[in-house]
């Protein structure tokens, strides 16, 4: 007779599984409440302690660890001093293995839950049998999920056995499986350590879904949750639209970071990651209109992030223009049927959180990570460096331009005036090519605003430029040898310059 270990946290549609093994001819050992579940739901099922003729000890931490269990499980059948040392030691050969872990996330993910309770939800036994069965998949059929019971018992229903092929996959699927788990274990420890930075970087997603293409058609992509806690993009209500693109994904996300710099109504519009507009307004509905005057052209088809309740009266503008994504806390009843009549628009709910991730970017045969960057600017520490002092009201306004140019690719400088970005310049290989294009767009509109930059000017001919447009205040971080140069130009014309003594450079 073969012979099924069963033993789940999970136990969505176990009792049909072994009804089916037990048709097919298998014996059932398991523990625990998988033991008292099968029992009550009539299979005829042996618990381990009565394979092994140990009890289970130390409250449950030992029950599996035993040769009686992992002797039965590892045994190559093809070595007959294998199967010798089974039948010496009176060992029968386990032939499938039904196991999936403590649930571990759960437990972490609740509010206040104690270190005591958390570290007992770490599983030991469990993928200890899993790695045995993975390692030996060629004669153990190995299922850590759910869904796989039907596909395993339809193969053995037709053919007797489970083929070589679903036999490996699930064995990867196994050590996924408890890789993912020792890495959310790894992920609770360090946060208790307040460790960032350890010796080995465990990085584990859980598939959300395939993703029809990546940035462009010709390349395959894949969304993934990370399975550490922690609100984010991924966790994010989807109330109207299809799935969202690669591309969607990633920006998306730059404008969610930004919009989440202001407590003032506020309304972003990403295009490729970079704002094209940015306002606060007193009401949500101002905000928007303003931050679609500042480039209407390049909203066109963008993304909104609004970091308030969506109104009736905000949705009706947002309705007009078309655009991919709206992303917002919430949405009132009346703005959310408002936004639903473009059934393509895509509505994102998702509730404001600053989580202190880890970003990560790769390069060819590894990768670097870093913390986000949360620095916020400092009015304490700020040095006015010109002549001519900035007034309160100016101060707001690069205090408000401070904020969106940490959220531009650099060389990154932008152009604001009363709560409203008027310019940005982007990504440029200089900084006077981004002043330029952030300047030429605002044209006369820079008569009176101000302007910031992510980094500082190496050259005073950014500030040159500025002036002749009009601009009234600078804030950006000094540092340059030759900060005297930009100083000097702008006593020149009477502009006010501070520095921050930050650099918020984004690659």
């Amino acid at each position: 007779m073969k012979r099924a270990l069963i033993s789940v946290s999970n136990k969505d549609g176990v009792v049909d599984f072994a009804r089916g093994l037990e048709k097919l001819g298998y014996e059932i050992i398991s523990t625990g409440g998988t033991f008292r579940s099968l029992q009550e739901a009539g299979v005829k099922v042996k618990q381990v302690a009565n394979i092994t003729g140990f009890p289970e000890i130390l409250d449950g931490r030992v029950k599996t660890l035993h040769p009686g269990i992992h002797g039965g499980i590892l045994a190559r059948r093809e070595l007959p001093d294998h199967m010798q040392q089974l039948q010496q030691n009176q060992i029968t050969p386990i032939d499938i293995v039904a196991v999936n872990l403590y649930p571990f996330r759960e437990t972490i993910s609740k509010p206040g839950v104690s270190i005591e309770e958390a570290i007992e939800n770490i599983d030991i036994g469990g993928p200890s049998m899993v790695r045995s069965a993975a390692k030996n998949h060629r004669d153990v059929v190995i299922i850590v999920k759910p869904e796989h019971y039907h596909l395993v018992l339809e193969e053995l229903e037709q053919n007797g056995e489970v083929s070589p092929e679903t036999r490996l996959k699930l064995a990867l699927e196994a050590f996924s499986h408890t890789a993912t788990y020792d890495s959310m274990i790894a992920g609770y420890l360090s946060r208790l350590n307040n460790s960032l930075f350890n010796d080995n970087f465990i990085l584990a997603g859980e598939k959300m879904y395939e993703l029809r293409y990546g940035e462009n058609p010709h390349q395959k992509a894949c969304f993934y949750r990370n399975v550490n806690p922690g609100q984010g993009l991924p966790d994010a209500e989807v109330l109207n639209g299809k799935e969202l693109s690669y591309n969607n994904i990633i920006d998306t996300e730059a404008a969610w970071e930004l919009v989440k710099e202001f407590e003032e109504p506020a309304c972003v519009i990403i295009k490729h990651t970079n704002p094209c507009g940015t306002a606060v307004a007193d009401t949500l509905e101002q905000a928007f209109i303003r931050a679609f005057a500042a480039d209407p052209v390049s909203a066109f088809g963008g993304i909104i992030a609004f970091n308030h309740t969506v109104d009736l009266a905000t949705a009706r503008k947002a309705v007009e223009p078309f655009m991919e994504v709206i992303i917002a806390p919430d949405y009132e009843d009346e703005a959310l049927e408002c936004l639903r009549a473009k059934k393509n628009l895509r509505l994102l709910k998702l509730p404001i959180e600053r989580n202190q991730e880890l970003l990560l970017k790769t390069v060819s045969g590894g990768f670097v990570i870093q913390e986000k960057d949360f620095e916020e600017l400092d009015f304490d520490k700020l040095q006015v460096v010109t002549e001519a002092k900035p007034t309160p009201e100016q101060l707001r306004e690069l205090a408000f331009a401070w904020k969106i140019v940490k959220h531009v690719k650099s060389n990154a400088i932008v152009v604001a005036k009363d709560g409203m970005s008027l310019g940005v310049g982007a990504g440029q290989m200089n900084r006077v090519g981004s002043a330029a294009i952030a300047l030429e767009h605002a044209g006369d509109k820079c008569r009176g605003a101000v302007m910031a930059s992510d980094a500082f000017f190496p050259f005073k001919d950014t500030v040159e430029m500025a002036a002749r447009y009009g601009i009234t205040a600078i804030i950006q971080p000094g540092g340059s040898i030759r900060d005297e140069e930009s100083i000097k130009e702008c006593n020149q014309h009477g502009i006010a310059m501070v520095f921050t003594g930050v650099r918020h450079f984004k690659h």
